[in-house]
């Protein structure tokens, strides 16, 4: 870690929770989700960066590692686009990021261009699709809109085949860019285009997807707890990932400052006040890598614990926590109603938050794997304010965080009762 990082964690771990508390949540924000993080993922050694340091920040704080280190390390498979992907169309440049991306799995590769529109009757047209598919296709960019990819990728043999002979995929998408983060690489590049950025007529396409598939990543989960002053074998747990998407060369990132350095902000609170308030229960704090590849770090955590799953009286998983106007979700309330009629006492008590809402079981964060284990768990998310999700616009500067000191109360109001 460079000395001047490490001087700024323990300026900010100086910092008093009352009072001056925002301040440091948002500093906090502001440094989880800058260029030096490159979107906590996986070029760059982003997600590296992030995990060192959240353990210099659970240091700080006094907080103590479960086995010989706060880490805890696993591998895994993940396709990179270690370079700024590169698209002409009609010898204009789109702007990458802003106007298009490449998919999370595309392959690498370079050249020109011609345009081959998908005819999107072959799905439902054998006539039609045996037409379409009697047509060279190298030396072709097939272009299809976003709704009908899955259809693309599931086509029978060997009309996929055909499909896969293109030279590069265009992918249009009417609203924002979104990608995310995959653990294969596609046969040919793929890139993802806005429909307002692409013109009615084109001639043909120029393109540079710079790839890499890296099938044995080294990532790495960041735990550490508070020893409880009590019942010290019974555990409450507190969940984040702090992984996001990363980027897409040097000049493109995704900031996940919602997604979910918000969640990530509102553990370390927590860690925080509870190093100076110390708890009746032991209380571990678990960040987890890999959530955007498949909750694959809270399944390998699960898999591999550190202690008896069943010694977990309680586990809230925090994730999109930067907004609030509208209430919180509380996935899995109704799983547990007796835990949620709680939460709701609490907050209806206090007037924390507008409402909480309730769902049922989700496959959606890392309280899942755990869920699935048997172990009682919460996901709480905020509702209301920013929409913006898995492109470079989720951004700590859009994040209103108008309740994150109300949102801040109730849940560790919430763990203190469940004590």
């Amino acid at each position: 870690m460079k000395p001047i990082l490490y001087f700024f964690i323990l300026c900010l771990s100086a910092l008093p929770l009352h009072g001056q508390d925002m301040l440091r949540v948002r500093q906090t924000l502001d440094t989880l989700a800058s260029p030096y993080f490159h979107g906590r993922g996986y070029i760059f050694e982003g997600d590296a960066k992030a995990a060192d340091y959240i353990a210099n920040r659970y240091k700080a704080a006094g907080l103590q590692p479960i086995s010989s280190s706060y880490f805890q390390e696993f591998r895994m498979p993940v396709n990179r686009i270690p370079g700024t992907p590169e698209l002409s169309i009609n010898n204009k440049k789109l702007t990458p990021g802003y106007q298009f991306v490449a998919a999370a799995n595309s392959a690498s590769g370079e050249g020109k261009a011609r345009i081959i529109c998908l005819d999107t009757l072959v799905f439902t047209d054998e006539d039609r699709a045996r037409k379409f598919f009697s047509q060279r296709f190298d030396k072709k960019a097939l272009v299809y809109p976003q709704r009908f990819r899955k259809q693309v990728w599931s086509l029978p043999e060997p009309y996929l085949q055909k499909a896969m002979s293109a030279e590069l995929h265009l992918i249009l998408q009417p609203k924002n860019l979104l990608t995310t983060v995959a653990a294969q690489q596609a046969p040919l590049p793929v890139l993802e285009v806005k429909a307002d950025a692409w013109p009615e007529t084109i001639k043909q396409v120029k393109y540079k997807v710079v790839a890499d598939h890296a099938p044995n990543y080294k990532a790495r989960n960041v735990i550490a707890f508070i020893p409880g002053t009590t019942q010290p074998d019974s555990f409450i747990v507190f969940t984040a990932h702090y992984d996001h998407i990363g980027g897409q060369g040097r000049d493109v990132y995704f900031p996940g400052a919602n997604d979910n350095a918000s969640g990530t902000t509102m553990l370390l609170e927590l860690a925080e006040y509870y190093s100076q308030n110390p708890p009746d229960y032991s209380i571990v704090f678990m960040t987890f890598a890999a959530e955007e590849a498949g909750l694959l770090g809270s399944f390998h955590y699960t898999k591999n614990p550190l202690f008896p799953l069943q010694r977990i009286r309680f586990l809230i998983n925090l994730d999109l926590l930067g907004t609030g106007d509208d209430g919180m979700m509380a996935v899995n309330g109704s799983i547990h109603p007796t835990e949620f009629a709680l939460l709701q006492s609490i907050n209806a008590a206090n007037n924390y938050l507008p409402q909480i809402k309730s769902r049922g079981r989700a496959a959606n964060s890392d309280h899942f794997p755990f869920s699935e284990q048997g172990v009682p768990a919460f996901f709480f998310y905020t509702l209301g304010g920013t929409t913006h999700y898995h492109n470079i616009h989720d951004r700590s500067q859009q994040l209103p965080l108008t309740r994150f000191t109300e949102a801040f109360k109730l849940i560790r109001d919430f763990a203190d009762a469940l004590q």
